[in-house]
């Protein structure tokens, strides 16, 4: 970790903690989050408006869901960011066992959307159990790493820190092979903070790789997306919500057509308002407000990264560089996605595309954020730089 001392200009300072130090609480995080959840329910509105009048006779549709997930979100991200760490550490535990046993649940009870069985539902709210498992391995990781962290040597010591992740994972890669992938990501962004070894994980990559051979193989319907990738002409079916996120995008040009005024969204991209969102704010805003929201993103994650680094421990910084991994993977593969570079694979873009239990959880993981933020102090003899 770097010296503590050398802050930035944009973080905010409170009053005095004690005698010589200074609380930090970074604002520039909190304001860049509001902004892009008011980003994501202007576009979400946007895009959503066509599809909720045709099929539930309401434009609002869509959006009004959003926001009281959104609402929830902050609520969590409150709660989150004043929650004491002592008691984080206790609940971790717990968090993981209940979240596991959801994602199991959905084998059983599970509801289905599009074939796949991803949610539960409880009395009047519908959650995917997936989403909720992120932040609960998260915490469980930072835990762990922060008590063995001289201990993570060889591949061996890697493999056994692994395990919980790793079962968290293949229980929700069976049915959402892309959330697997996520969490695997996650974990061991995580570990590699601790132990960068270059060897070892360059085998762990292997190792995944087949295993994400091996999944997409127990999927028939995968074999055919990477088909669909690879060529896309002689599968117009399977490719089709690409093809028209593809001709969205490069209809918008440099500044966009405006917003509101996409013709991709009028039922020729599968739903747009979940993940091929971005297709959309291309076609709308242009290259220029893609790019926009591409450096919306870098800021948050930077932000993350200097909360990490002057984070007072190992346990909460990892925390920041969880929830910083977890965002930098889901952007990038979603934008991979929808320009082609990858085969579909239904992640969605955080805090602007629709999804009631994402944009909750990851507000929630913004709270964990802002919550090591707040446990920075500063010598008041030193300035900030």
């Amino acid at each position: 970790m770097s010296d503590r001392h050398n802050r930035t200009k944009t973080a905010s300072v409170g009053k005095t903690a004690s005698a010589g130090t200074i609380k930090y609480f970074d604002y520039s995080l909190l304001f860049i989050i509001i902004f892009l959840v008011g980003f994501g329910l202007v576009m979400l509105y946007s895009v959503s408006a066509y599809e909720g009048q045709s099929v539930f006779n309401d434009p609002t549709h869509y959006l009004k869901r959003q926001v009281f997930s959104v609402g929830l979100g902050f609520i969590g991200m409150f709660v989150f960011t004043y929650f004491p760490q002592k008691w984080m550490k206790k609940i971790t535990g717990l968090a993981y066992v209940l979240s596991l046993l959801m994602c199991l649940a959905v084998f059983a009870i599970g509801k289905s959307s599009n074939g796949s069985a991803r949610w539960l539902k409880i009395g009047p709210i519908q959650l995917q159990p997936s989403e909720i498992s992120k932040i609960a391995v998260i915490l469980t990781m930072a835990l762990l790493l922060s008590k063995v962290p001289k201990q993570i040597k060889d591949f061996k010591s890697i493999i056994k820190v692994l395990i919980p992740a790793g079962i968290m994972a293949v229980a929700i890669a069976i049915n959402n092979l892309s959330t697997g992938i996520i969490i695997a990501g996650i974990a061991i962004i995580m570990v590699f903070v601790v132990s960068p070894k270059k060897k070892e994980f360059a085998a762990l990559g292997v190792i995944l790789f087949g295993l994400g051979l091996a999944g997409i193989k127990m999927g028939g319907y995968r074999v055919v997306r990477i088909a669909a990738w690879l060529h896309p002409d002689q599968y117009p079916d399977k490719a089709y919500q690409t093809l028209q996120g593809m001709y969205a995008i490069g209809s918008g040009g440099l500044f966009g057509k405006g917003l509101g005024a996409s013709v991709q969204k009028l039922g020729y991209v599968p739903e747009a308002q979940n993940d091929f969102i971005f297709t959309i704010i291309c076609e709308e805003l242009g290259l220029f407000g893609a790019i926009c929201v591409i450096l919306l993103f870098i800021l948050l994650i930077w932000r993350c990264m200097v909360i990490a680094n002057s984070a007072p421990d190992l346990y909460a910084s990892l925390i920041a560089v969880g929830v910083m991994g977890h965002i930098a993977l889901q952007v990038v593969l979603n934008i991979c996605v929808v320009t082609n570079w990858m085969p579909n694979t239904g992640i969605i873009l955080p805090f602007i595309s629709y999804g009631g239990t994402s944009v909750a959880i990851l507000l929630s993981e913004m709270g964990l954020v802002l919550n090591v933020s707040r446990q920075i102090r500063f010598d008041a003899a030193h300035p900030i730089e």
